[in-house]
Parts: C-alpha cells; structure tokens; sequence
C-alpha cells in the first residue's frame, strides 16, 4: 500500500498495531519479472460464529461484522483475504452446524473484495472430518500461486486427532515438488504445525513431517489461528506467526491452570482482538506483519 492508505487503515482500525517484519534467507527468484509484483492480504481468523458467552464477549455477534466493514472501508483493497479456521464455534447438532456455517458465509459475503480463501478449523471440522464444512466452502487443503508466491493451505482439524496425515503429506510432498528451492512459500494452517504448548492441542501430532517437507525451501513462512493471540516462532529458518481471534483471547502458553478464555474487560472492549495486514514486497522474500485491534464503531 502507498502511505496513504497505509495511515487510512491505522486511522480506522484505531491508533495504530504493532508491527512485525519476518526476514527470510535469500531473495525471491519465482514466475517472471512482471509476475513479481509487491501486494497485500488480510487475514482473519477464529471468528467461532454461534459463540455464546456475555462474560467473555458481551458482542459475540458483533465482532465479526466489524471486521467485515472494516475491510471494506480500505481505500486500496487487499489482493485477497483469508480466514484461517474456525469459522464458526462447535456444536454437536449437525443441523446447527450447518445453520453457522451458512450464517457465517453470508456475513463474509457483504465483502467487497470477491477474493476470499477459507479453511477450517477443529471447531468447523472435527466433529464429521469437515463434511458439513466442505459443503459451504469446498476443499480443506488447496494451493495457489499469487504474484510470484506459492500460497499452500494446509488442513491439520479434519482429522479429530489433529494430524495432517499420510495422504495429504504425500499432497504436500507433490505440491512442493514443483516449486524450485528459492521459491517464495507462505503456509496457511489453523494448528500451529510446532508443538507450542501440546497440553492445549497447541500443536500437530505429525506436524514436524511437514515442516519436514519444507525445509528444503529456504523462503518459507506459516501463517496460522488457533491460539487466539499473537506468537512468532522459529523452526530454523522458517517462521510461523499466529493471528489474534475475532472472539476472545486466550491466556499465553501454559500461563494458567486452564485454556479458559480470558474475560470481557469493560474498561477495554475488545482487548486482544483483532486481524491483520500481510504486505508481500516483490523483491524480497519479506512479509512485513500489521495487527490492528477491533474496535467499538
């Protein structure tokens, strides 16, 4: 974004995010000169739409709309937008969940950028290995390639014991196969594929064998939800970044008794929600990170 647009989104998303830049090793040698073009995205994530809880999110139906008007505000729209898992939050009733899901995906619709990419979390997926899920928003692992960046979403909620599995590694395997050594590779999960903090399924059961996969690609960053907050991490030269909730925060890894959400501050609406800004500069396999808070409108 030019620095207009830049001081358009702090101004609306409120005073202003941190910042956060992942330096990668190497520089960018993928697609054409004309196809190497600096761009931006948003992502949003754990929006857990049907949450019921006034003590932890007095608006639970109102954060997500936020959001939404928000990203339309922009003056400049993003590339594209992408919603990494848990759209909506669990239920045991399968007409319900179906309910959320269409619930959410017609919310999401008043976007005006057609540009959406959705994937799930354990919250949409776990309960029928995404049966409903993929009803509304079709496959659960996909990869696209956008601007001289080789995107790969990678599902790790279907299978109720959160791994990724041998059939999709092997997916992996053949995706990543096709992409030169150099190749600038951002990875979307809902999981983190490290194990952060296990005793909160913080982590996958086999995601050290896709990590595996890509550490022969020197310019890789993993984009993920889960946790509901903001952690960087490193596993050698890759770095993951995880994305605050659209719902409620969660304590820090291992900071309480219990993965309990941390509860609805009045005098700070909000606190610990938001999405954020991924900028992609052409020349560079850099992505430099922008957290904007949500905000009372």
């Amino acid at each position: 974004m030019d620095d207009i647009n830049r001081r358009d989104f702090l101004k609306l998303a409120g005073l202003g995010g941190a910042v956060f830049a992942s330096g990668l090793v190497g520089c960018s040698t993928v697609g054409t000169k004309s196809a190497a073009e600096d761009f931006y995205f948003v992502q949003l994530s754990d929006a857990h739409w049907g949450f019921n809880g006034p003590l932890v999110n007095p608006d639970a139906k109102g954060t997500l709309p936020k959001a939404v008007a928000a990203v339309n505000s922009l003056e400049k729209q993003p590339d594209f937008i992408v919603f990494t898992g848990d759209l909506t939050h669990t239920t045991d009733d399968p007409k319900e969940r179906r309910r959320r899901l269409a619930e959410f995906k017609q919310i999401v619709g008043a976007l005006k950028n057609p540009n959406l990419h959705f994937m799930p979390g354990e919250h949409d997926a776990s309960l029928d290995r995404a049966q409903a899920w993929s009803e509304y928003f079709g496959a659960t692992h996909y990869s696209f390639d956008h601007k001289g960046v080789h995107f790969v979403a990678v599902d790790n909620v279907s299978d109720p014991a959160a791994r990724i599995g041998e059939a999709q590694l092997a997916w992996l395997k053949s995706d990543l196969d096709a992409q030169d050594k150099d190749a600038r590779i951002v990875v979307f999960t809902h999981r983190p594929l490290f194990d952060l903090y296990p005793q909160w399924d913080w982590a996958t059961r086999d995601g050290a064998a896709a990590i595996e996969l890509l550490m022969p690609y020197r310019n890789v960053t993993v984009f993920y939800g889960h946790i509901h907050q903001e952690n960087h991490h490193m596993t050698g030269h890759i770095a993951h970044h995880s994305a605050k909730s659209l719902i409620f925060p969660l304590p820090a890894p291992g900071a309480a008794p219990k993965r309990d959400p941390i509860r609805w501050n009045p005098a700070e609406p909000y606190h610990g929600l938001g999405y954020r800004e991924v900028e992609a500069e052409a020349r560079q396999a850099q992505y430099a990170i922008t957290e904007f808070p949500v905000k009372r409108t």
